[in-house]
């Protein structure tokens, strides 16, 4: 029944015939459930594992000890230090092999509550996945976080493997109520296409053949499940849809679109519609490195020549006019966030979907969800691992389908604009429908005419700063100055601002970044109207800076970093706020329990300690005058 004996994915790669088919799987469940166990004895009694590394697992398996006489297999897959220092799964550990019926990717992937990003990386990947649960516990929390996740990322197949079989004396009442009551439970998140098979991945019962210790068991070994389950073909039954990677071009003759196909099946003459911009052309070849084809089909990396030259770049997508995707910057979606730091709304991300990056922020949480009871749950943000439903805005539209229906064009991840760190995955679920019907309104007075009438550039001079840096006193002396010149200016002050506009937020890090994203729009309402905005506001954070820059016109945003130490601040204390905050009778409050990020470039650098307010004042109008913000009236 199996091949050669040989473990590495080359050599298995070049053993396995090359129409057979590839089945892609993870391992999944609670800490210590014998899921690098399973994987070392496939690999093992697959004979894929060489002579020099089956005597390396002799030895280490003496050393650790955890099995006694017997091999530990999960030490072929717990490669890390950490891991077998601790008889645990950190990382995805990825695995490949082949019997005579079907080639395998297998995913190992951690039990740890503190590791469920990795889990839910290998399993974005997946066709099937196996789910141990341990004989002796039954259902766990973390066997429902896995298996919801498993059912958001819409994985096809489910193996139920009760493991550890032979430590409850193979007993056919404990498989039989511990079968049951994951059913019903994987029944409640959509999992319903399940096999249970009680092994035990130790001893091999089960695992490859049936096992002599279980009788009443008549169903297909794990092996023989593998083997079997069908998941080829779905792809080719969804419309044709061809996210473009590249804009091949590498002469003036030849003008391609290379890509893979995510959805359906295309052939020379078939008409396409590209997206977002809706022109449509018809398929004039399909050019692949071993030559044309007259057809093409979902999982195929090929290059398209359209018989017209629209316009397309990369990101856009071709697809079928009848049954296109639909496009939209704005949609509802599940996310799972991964990062140590909690989500904030409103924060700038940068959101990747197939082939497309633009700038995104969640707009609402609407609800987390409890993975133990599904329980739909209250909350302002999203702490590591938690899943919720969330509206995101995108500054650009995309051409997408639901998760559901296309997981390609319905997957996308969230990454941190400063560090460039994925912090979230997400499940597209719909495109909210408001997003169609706002249109941006023409107007006949732009912002030239109203800044030409002011004879000044618009600018936004962004103060940023400890409280008690001296922002506003400064930023009152430049007012007084602009308007001696009869300029057009407003003030937005912090404190002010909080009295009206803003005064249903807090000073959690969640209200500050929505705190600058009102005020940046409010900025850039100004800037339209032609006017010399004046804001002063801590604004703690890089990002939501970066944010409002990117709101405005090149030169429109000029940042003033008013700087002052912690220490000078808080003797200064104009409004008595650093010594509530020393009593403790103010929380989240800047410098002290809530960090501020300095900035890293900035227009302008006013050093409090040294310089008096009037001649900062003076500096600043400097600035102004020599970059062309002011003219003579």
């Amino acid at each position: 029944m199996v091949t050669q004996p040989l473990a590495a994915q080359a050599a298995a790669d070049l053993l396995a015939p090359a129409e057979m088919t590839l089945l892609r799987f993870i391992t999944c469940g609670s800490v210590d459930d014998g899921k690098s166990t399973l994987i070392g004895r496939l690999l093992y009694d697959s004979k894929l594992i060489l002579e020099d590394q089956m005597e390396s697992l002799v030895d280490d398996s003496r050393k650790v000890g955890t099995q006694g006489d017997d091999i530990d297999f999960a030490l072929l897959v717990d490669g890390l230090a950490a891991e077998r220092e601790q008889g645990i799964t950190i990382d995805v550990a990825y695995r490949y092999f082949n019997t005579e019926k079907r080639k395998f990717i297998v995913a190992d992937t951690p039990g740890h509550e503190q590791y469920t990003r990795n889990m839910a990386t290998g399993a974005s990947t997946a066709e099937l996945a196996v789910i141990l649960i341990d004989a002796r516990k039954g259902i766990l929390t973390q066997t429902r976080r896995h298996s919801y996740i498993v059912s958001l990322l819409k994985v096809p197949n489910i193996i139920l493997a009760v493991n550890k079989m032979d430590l409850v004396e193979y007993s056919q009442s404990v498989f039989d109520r511990i079968a049951a009551d994951y059913k019903a439970f994987a029944h409640s998140i959509g999992l319903d296409n399940i096999a249970c098979i009680p092994i035990s991945a130790l001893k091999g019962d089960n695992v490859m053949e049936p096992s002599a210790a279980m009788p009443w068991y008549r169903g297909p070994s794990l092996l023989t499940c593998l083997e079997s389950v069908e998941v080829a073909g779905e792809d080719l039954e969804k419309p044709f849809s061809f996210p473009v990677q590249w804009v091949n071009r590498p002469n003036l003759d030849f003008r391609g679109f290379s890509g893979t196909i995510a959805g359906g099946v295309i052939a020379v003459g078939d008409e396409i519609v590209a997206l977002p911009s809706a022109r449509t052309s018809r398929v004039a070849r399909i050019v692949t490195y071993d030559g044309d084809l007259d057809r093409a089909e979902a999982g195929q990396a090929v290059t398209l020549v359209l018989e017209d030259e629209i316009d397309i770049s990369r990101g856009d997508v071709l697809a079928a006019p009848q049954r296109r995707p639909e496009v939209t910057d704005q949609f509802m979606a599940h996310v799972l966030w991964m990062a140590d730091e909690p989500m904030l709304p409103s924060r700038p991300y940068l959101l990747k979907t197939a082939n497309r990056t633009v700038s995104a922020s969640v707009t609402a949480l609407k609800h987390k969800v409890n993975v133990n009871t599904l329980a739909e749950e209250a909350g302002r943000t999203l702490d590591i691992n938690e899943v919720g439903v969330c509206n995101l805005s995108l500054d650009a539209p995309i051409a997408f389908d639901s998760f559901a229906a296309n997981q390609l064009l319905g997957s996308f991840v969230l990454i941190d604009r400063m560090t460039n760190g994925t912090v979230a995955m997400g499940m597209i679920d719909h495109g909210l429908r408001r997003a169609e019907n706002i249109h941006w309104q023409a107007q006949i007075i732009d912002k030239n005419a109203r800044s030409r009438l002011k004879h000044q550039k618009p600018a936004v001079l962004w103060f940023t700063g400890l409280s008690g840096s001296g922002k506003s006193t400064i930023a009152n002396l430049v007012e007084q100055r602009l308007y001696l010149r009869n300029n057009h200016t407003v003030i937005l002050d912090g404190d002010n601002v909080r009295h009206g506009l803003n005064r249903d937020l807090g000073f959690t890090d969640t209200d500050r970044v929505e705190n600058i994203r009102r005020i940046g729009e409010t900025s850039k309402l100004m800037a339209e109207a032609g006017l010399i905005s004046i804001v002063s506001f801590i604004s703690p954070f890089r990002a939501e800076r970066q944010m409002v820059r990117a709101l405005l016109e090149p030169g429109e945003f000029v940042e003033v970093f008013v700087d002052a130490s912690l220490e000078l601040c808080a003797s200064r204390d104009p409004k008595g706020l650093y010594k509530k905050a020393m009593a403790g009778e103010i929380k989240n409050f800047t410098g002290f329990d809530s960090p501020y990020e300095a900035p890293e470039d900035p227009e302008i650098t006013i050093d409090s300690a040294n310089v008096s307010a009037e001649q900062a004042a003076d500096r600043i109008m400097e600035y102004l005058g020599a970059n062309g913000y002011l003219s003579e009236v």
